[in-house]
Formats: C-alpha cells, structure tokens, sequence
C-alpha cells in the first residue's frame, strides 16, 4: 500500500522498464479482442476520438469497476515507448491551468495541444479516494497516430488479474489483493516535462 504522507500530490508513477512504460485501457470485447490480435488498436476502434490512458493499475480498476461497467469488460496493459509517453507530457495542456499560468496562454495551449493531461485522486482498491494524485494523459488528433502506429510495442489482457483481485476483496481478503498490483515506482521526469505537467514529484 501506498504509505500517503510520502507520496507528493502530482507524481507520475507507473509500472515501468529502461526502454517502455505501461498504461491501461478499458474497453468492450470487440475492441479488446482486436487490439490483442493486431497488437494494436484496428477498429472498430476509433481515432477520432480522444482516448485516455492511464499508467496507474488503481485508478483504472476505480474507472472501470474492476471490468463490471459496460463497455470496460475488458481491461488492457498497453506497454509504449518511453520516448513515446514523454513526447506526449511535452505536447500537453492541463486540462486546468498551471498554478502560475495565465488563463489566455491556458486556453491558447488547450487550442493547440495534442494532449490533454488531468490529475485526479488516486484509489485505494476500494476505490477511495487518496490524499495524492494520479496522472490521466487523453490523446487526440496526431498524438493517437503516434499512440496506435509508432509508441505501442505490446498490449496484455489483465482483465483475469481484475477479476481475481474483485474476487478476494469480495471475500474479505485484501491482503491477498495488494499482492497482485503491479508495483508502480516514481517516473523521472526532466524539469521541464515537470513543469508541462505541473508534476510536484
């Protein structure tokens, strides 16, 4: 369990490797099923939409409700390259405006920008609502195309994990559920995507 007076308010965490990092989706059979054959996502997925991933496990089993909400059945790890995932924190816009931002120059940026970055509160595997954040990166426009045909390099169905860990908190067994979260360490991030993002860890 995260130890919450540790964890700074606005701080990238994810499951990570030297060379990529994972984010998940949740989305209906049809959609799943394609993404995992091609290993990326074919229709009747949609690129003209914004689609939202989300390096933290927690916050995506809050969002999808452990796989029970329709159309989120399916819970995917979508594992991108890092240089991938950084270009999109460099070519965001919050979806609020930075603390020392001016309001014109916020919303020229959301006008501009590719990306849409938004800081929620974290949950715990009950889906309360923690004293720190977790990051919410939407891809629009060009940044899909660079998602779907370049930064992918492996997607993994983890609804069974979803649907496990469901299951022992069902049955009172927390303990056995904390066990089965990916561990997720602190993304480092350079000063200046710190600041695109207005991380404060």
């Amino acid at each position: 369990m995260f130890e919450e007076n540790r964890v700074p308010d606005r701080q990238i965490r994810a499951a990570q490797t030297a060379t990529t990092v994972r984010v998940y989706q949740a989305y209906s059979p049809s959609i799943a099923d394609a993404a995992l054959e091609k290993q990326t996502f074919v229709e009747p997925f949609k690129r003209d939409r914004m689609t939202w991933i989300k390096p933290s496990f927690r916050w995506m089993a809050y969002r999808c409700g452990y796989g029970k909400k329709p159309g989120q059945e399916r819970i995917l790890a979508i594992d991108i390259t890092r240089e991938g995932f950084e270009w999109a924190l460099a070519h965001s816009a919050l979806s609020h405006p930075r603390r020392d931002q001016a309001k014109d120059a916020w919303k020229q940026e959301l006008k501009t920008s590719p990306v849409r970055i938004q800081w929620d509160p974290e949950r715990d595997l009950h889906h309360t609502a923690q004293n720190f954040r977790a990051i919410q990166i939407g891809l629009s426009g060009e940044a899909v195309d660079h998602y779907v045909e370049e930064w992918i390099t492996a997607i993994t169905d983890v609804t069974p994990v979803m649907r496990d860990i469901s299951g022992l908190l069902a049955t009172d067994q927390l303990h056995k559920a904390v066990k089965l979260v990916p561990h997720e360490p602190p993304y480092p991030l350079s000063e200046d995507l710190a600041q695109a993002v207005d991380a404060t860890g």
